[in-house]
This record gives structure tokens, sequence and C-alpha cells, in this order.
């Protein structure tokens, strides 16, 4: 067990990990909780602050996993908890369709102006991310007549028919739960690790399969979707190169093509820029956002040119829940913390991580590759010399860092990436801290 020290700041390990607590609840959910509902870690939150969570056993732990992506402001970030606790004085739910409210409307403002889309930009909420990517999907079939949708191999967009569908890695997310949406392809994604860093060869690659597959998969005039992630979350935090998603931006509109852009892991902050896309240079259609949107308040939303947005007949998306007043109220102060200098904030840990990750990897030969955008940073691990996933080596390496008190996430096809998605609001010490930790745990496991 990690015994605190005079330096460390946020970490208070005080029992074993699990404590007794979490063990008692871990057995109680084996009991009442279907079993496909495991845990990672087994450690039974009782309050979480900025970049930190205590268990019910009085255990404090960093956090890098965020929710998964969903707390890029921070937990309990007052000035969110305050909007949420005033709007549940007033109101919790109409169903804004039924009879509407003025939070709604004023948030697909702030989206729509925040949006890199040129032109007039509309927007529409829902719950989460996987019912922005149905909804998108249903948009551009309207929109174009069409039915074909096009992925990529290494996605993630949820686990909803047609998320799943378009989501890539078999097990867990896709075994057993077929027969899945028809009229999806997926085509390659340039990963630029696969060809020993060289990014041109990547995209070369990737766009020419893609070009190969409108003679052998599908037709373009079938097309109504390509849906792409500027840079994959559950895929291993893969950057591709800008010249990749450029040629996608050039291959739907030579086609007639929604270009649908996934952010709902790379946005809001994520990369130290509102929008991933932002950075690489491209232009969405539609843009999805969930996650982070609203600090852990179920919502997702979809910005798209109004041309196309607006294609779709009366009610013919919505639901009961979409743009509930409480997750627009939390997504208002989350807006407002981006506007006030979170960025910022976001730019500097981006860059410390960047020197720290880039160091870890020089070091250790089972450190295949350290990557990333700003904050949304990743190391890959692999068999010394090779390119064979090193999965155990992460579960290692993140069974290590959780007794020291650093709570850490994998990614990857593989399951051989660990990836970052702390809390943009951490503070200087706690990320100091936190390396110190994962450096300890990489030493520990080689």
């Amino acid at each position: 067990m990690e015994q605190t020290t005079a330096q460390a700041t946020s970490v208070n390990i005080v029992t074993e990990v699990p404590g007794p607590k979490s063990r008692d609840l871990a057995k109680r959910s084996a009991e009442a909780l279907a079993d496909a509902l495991s845990l990672v870690h087994p450690i039974y939150v009782h309050s979480a602050h900025g970049a930190t969570v205590t268990d019910v056993d009085g255990n404090t732990f960093i956090d890098w996993i965020g929710g998964v992506g969903v707390m890029n402001i921070g937990h309990t970030h007052p000035e969110v908890t305050a909007a949420i606790i005033e709007q549940a004085q007033r109101f919790t739910h109409t169903d804004y369709t039924i009879v509407p409210y003025e939070p709604y409307v004023r948030l697909c403002e702030r989206l729509n102006a925040s949006a890199p889309i040129s032109g007039k930009v509309k927007s529409a909420l829902f719950n989460t991310g996987a019912e922005t990517v149905e909804n998108a999907v249903k948009i551009a079939r309207v929109a174009t007549g069409r039915q074909g949708v096009i992925c990529f191999a290494g996605a993630f967009h949820g686990r909803s028919l047609m998320a799943m569908t378009l989501t890539s890695k078999v097990h867990p997310y896709r075994a057993g739960f077929g027969p899945y949406a028809p009229e999806v392809y997926r085509a390659p994604y340039a990963n630029p690790f696969e060809f020993d860093g060289d990014e041109q060869a990547a995209s070369d690659y990737a766009l020419g399969e893609l070009k190969k597959m409108t003679k052998t998969h599908f037709a373009t005039e079938s097309i109504a979707a390509l849906v792409v992630e500027p840079i994959q979350g559950e895929g291993g935090f893969i950057v591709p190169p800008t010249a990749f998603l450029q040629g996608l931006r050039e291959f739907c509109d030579t086609h007639g093509i929604v270009f649908v852009v996934d952010e709902v892991q790379s946005g809001f902050g994520r990369t130290g820029t509102m929008w991933a896309s932002e950075q690489l240079g491209i232009e969405p259609d539609l843009l999805l956002s969930a996650k982070s949107i609203a600090a852990g308040i179920p919502l997702g939303a979809i910005m798209g040119k109004a041309s196309i947005m607006d294609k779709v007949p009366d009610s013919g998306i919505g639901g009961t829940y979409p743009g509930n007043p409480l997750a627009c109220q939390a997504s208002h102060a989350v807006l407002d913390a981006f506007e006030g200098g979170l960025l910022d904030r976001a730019k500097e840990v981006g860059r410390q991580l960047k020197e720290a990750f880039a160091a870890l990897c020089d070091e250790d030969a089972g450190i295949s590759d350290s990557r990333g955008l700003g904050p949304m940073r990743a190391l890959e691990f692999s068999k010394p010399g090779t390119r064979t996933p090193d999965s155990d080596r992460v579960d290692a390496v993140s069974a290590h860092a959780q007794q020291a008190g650093l709570l850490m996430h994998k990614a990857g096809v593989g399951g051989n990436v660990i990836r970052v998605l702390v809390p943009l609001v951490i503070t200087d010490a706690q990320l100091e801290e936190s390396l110190g930790i994962l450096r300890r745990a990489v030493e520990a496991t080689r």
C-alpha cells in the first residue's frame, strides 16, 4: 500500500485498496446487478471534487478517468452545482417540444456559435452520444435520400443499434448482439503508428483503400453519411494525419455525402481547443457532442448546417428527455467556465503530459508510442521490439497505480493503451504527483 508523503497534496490512502466498505458493496453488486456490469476499479465513490475522488473507506485518489471523458470541467464544479440546484428548484422536466423553456434555446444558440461550421448553423439536443449518432444518420438519410453509411476501423460510436454497428471493436461491444444495421461499410483509419510514424503514407493508404471500396463495396451515390472521430477515443487515442481528414472532407464534397464528425470524446476542450476539428483543419456538416457537455448530467447535441438539419420533417427527431432543463443549465455553466479561461489551462495540462509521456516512451522499450493532441494523451504498450499489443502490462501498470492512488483507464482495440481523460482543472501539484505515481508503476512493471 502506498503511503502518502509530505510532498503528496491529494492522494491519501488509509486502508488497503479496495477497502472493506468497497469490498462489501462489490459483493452486494454481484448479487443485485447483471454480471455484464463488471467493475474496472471496485472502489465505491463517496465524494469527488476537481480532479480527485474519495471512496467510502476514506481513500482519496487522483482521477485520470473523469467519468470516461465526462468531467473535463472537474467534479462538483461550484458553478455547475449551483446551476443544477437553482434549476431543480424551478422545474425539472416538461419535454421541450411540448412545453418549451428558454435555457434550451439559449444553449443551442451558444453551441451554434462555437461550432467550426460556416454559414447558418442549427442544433438539436439529445441525451447521449449514442443518440446523437443514431439521429445524425437519420438526418443524413432524410437530407440525401440515401441509405448507406461509411465508418472506420477502430471506431467507437456507442452501443445502440446503429451506433454499435458503426463501432469497430467486436468484444465486448458487438459480439452476440447482431444482426446489425444494414448498409454500413467500414474503411481503414489512417494510423501513423502502423507506418512507423509516416503520416503521408498512412493517409495515402487509408484514402486509397476508401477509393477502392467505391468499386468493390458500395456505390457513392448510395451513401448518405460518412461518420468519423477526428481522434479515435476507445480505438486508442489515434491522431490521424490532417491530410486524411481533409481527404475525407473532399470525398464527401465530391459525392454529396454528409460529413459527420463525432466529437463526443474529443470535444469540449479535451484537445486544448473547444473542438478538435479546429486544430485539424476540417469543417463538419454535422458535429456531434455529449460526455463533457453538461458535466455528468445526460446531454448530447448535434450542431449542423441548417440546410441539412432542416430537411427533417416536423417531429422526425426528438424524444421525452432530450434537452432536460437541468442538463441545459449545467451545460451553460460548463460553457461559462470554458469562456472564462479553462481552455488555457487545458493547453498547459497538455504540454506537461506530452513532455512527461515522451520521456517515459524514450526510457521504456515496452512503450511503443506516445501520442495525442493537447491533454487528450495516451501511451501504447507493446512487447519490446514488436507491435504486438501488451495488454497485460497495461493492466499491471493500472493496478499498481490504483494501489498508489491514481485511477486510470485503458483503450485500444488490443486493450494496450493507457488514455488520459483527466479533469482539466487538475492543479500543477496534482499533475506532478500523479505523473510520479505513473512513473513508479511503469518502472515496477518493466
